[in-house]
This record gives C-alpha cells, structure tokens and sequence, in this order.
C-alpha cells in the first residue's frame, strides 16, 4: 500500500487528510506535537479503516523535530502533506519576535526541509506528490502569516516547475475560514464571520486531492474563495492592504 506522511495530523485539516488517506488504502505516518492525542488518533485509524498507521511525535519548531521527521521521509513515502501550522491574533508590533520567528520555522523551514527530504526518493522511484497547505490568506496581506504562506505557495509552484512532472507532483492548497479548532487555538475572535465563508475540512481534503489528481499547482477550495482570490488580484495592493488590515483588527 502507498503511505503518506502527514505534519499536523491530530485535528483539523490534518485529521480530515487522515481519515480521506485511510479510507484510500494508504498506510499512515502521523506527526504531531502531543504523543498521547497521536496514539489515540491513530488507534481510531487503525479500528475504523484496518490500515497501518505509524505516530511520530515531533516539533517542527524545533530544529531536532524537523529532523526526526526528515529522516522518516527519507526512508520513502509517497505523499507528504505538509499541514502542521499556527496563527496568533495580534497585529505585527503587538507580537513578540520569538513567536513570529517560531512562525516562520513551522510555515517556512520546516516546509522546504520536509519537503526536500521527500522529493529525491519520489523522483528515484517514478512517483509521489506533496501537498504543502498554505491559505487563501497568501493572496492578500495581513501580517507574517499571510507572508509565511504566500511563500509556502510561491516555494510550491516553483519547486513544482524545477523539480516535479507528471508522475511527482507539488500543489499548494488555500482553503479560507475552515471549521477547525485553529482559531479557537489562536485565541481568535471569528464570530463576525459570515456563515457562508465557511468551509469544512473534508470537503476541503475532497477538493485537494481532486486538484491533485488533475495536476494543479494551486488548489484554492470551493467556488466562493476561487472568486475572492481572482477579485484580489484585481483590486490595488495598497487597497487590499488597508482591507485586511481592518479585517484583522476586528
């Protein structure tokens, strides 16, 4: 059975990719923070679908955790989803520079070594995929998460086109406001959020792994953020700017 190594794996979008993988067939490499949520996901796995799943508990803030889970990639699999991230609710100035450089670590570093250790032994044997997923936040401007994942989906599309075919397969995924403990986590204030820009995470793994199968770069889920991002593009940057600079604030 193929495998997939997925960063983030206990809740969430990880989760979703999780269950959607395991009910694919594949057998599992589950990485997270906490050990003891790890086992308890990967017994429900294991109960519910009969397939193999493997818990490697590490930080990937930390230089010793990303390494952990480099050495596992090198030993072979064939989908990487590099899911594992955090948001905080303070603007720019107002957050300590440690934690935007932890930030960083997670969203950028540990997503270019991940993703590296990966892709040699893809390439060796004809066949993989990473999906590294960003937001459709990358597309506007809103502080160093937005950056860190307009960066995760330009290292994306630029690895896919240096290092990737038809047969190894980078995409970027930005799904919008999805329903996840993330913001709770955050401690993020989301109740103005209109219902309708919510998505829920298997519906945004649904969407991803469809995107995948069709070979795009940039998987953006569900038509509504497909028609935020291209209005966007054509609204002056200062302007999207000064919008999501009040979005933020409230």
């Amino acid at each position: 059975m193929p495998t997939a190594l997925i960063t983030g794996a206990t809740a969430g979008i990880g989760a979703a990719f999780a269950r959607r993988l395991a009910a694919d067939g594949f057998s599992l490499v589950l990485v997270a923070r906490d050990a003891a949520r790890l086992s308890a996901s990967a017994g429900e796995l294991r109960k519910r679908y009969g397939v193999a799943v493997e818990v490697l508990p590490a930080d990937l803030s930390l230089d010793e955790g990303v390494t952990r889970v480099e050495e596992r990639l090198r030993q072979g699999v064939d989908l990487l989803v590099n899911n594992a991230g955090f948001g905080h609710p303070g603007a720019f100035l107002d957050v300590p520079v440690d934690e935007e450089v932890t930030m960083l670590r997670v969203h950028c570093e540990a997503v270019l070594r991940l993703t590296l250790a990966a892709l040699p032994g893809m390439r060796a044997r004809g066949r993989g995929a990473v999906i590294n997923v960003a937001s459709v936040a990358a597309f506007f401007t809103r502080g160093t998460y937005s950056a860190s994942k307009a960066w995760v989906v330009n290292f994306s599309e630029s690895v896919a086109a240096e290092a990737g075919d038809r047969d190894v397969r980078v995409m970027a995924l930005c799904p919008g406001f999805v329903r996840t403990e993330f913001h709770r986590r955050a401690a993020m204030d989301v109740s103005g959020i209109p219902g309708f820009l919510w998505l829920s995470a298997d519906r945004v793994v649904a969407e991803a792994m469809r995107d995948l199968a069709r070979g795009r770069r940039v998987s953006v889920p569900s038509a509504r953020y497909k028609a935020i991002v291209s209005v966007g593009k054509l609204v002056p940057r200062n302007l999207v700017g000064q919008v999501s600079a009040r979005i933020g604030r409230r």
